[in-house]
């Protein structure tokens, strides 16, 4: 499926470029494809001191609100 198919907001995977998912980010009358996440790497949530360690790391990368930034997309997989 062609990424600006997609509908808006709905994360889903599709490894391709080295990454592991890929959204089609809506916000303002915007929209953009977001690929996000390493393709050889697991997200690993269930561990709250990795979980802990993630969100505070990427917390102060700009773009944790908006969601046409990878980050934001990748935060919220985490579950930041």
């Amino acid at each position: 499926m062609n990424p600006r198919e997609l509908p808006c907001n709905k994360p889903r995977r599709d490894v391709q470029g080295g990454k592991k998912s890929v959204v089609r980010a809506c916000q303002n009358g915007q929209s953009k494809v977001i690929r996000f996440g390493d393709a050889n790497m697991t997200i690993k949530k269930s561990s709250p001191e990795r979980k802990k360690s993630y969100c505070a790391r990427s917390g102060g990368i700009k773009g944790t609100g908006n969601k046409l930034s990878a980050n934001y997309w990748s935060r919220r997989a985490w579950g930041c």
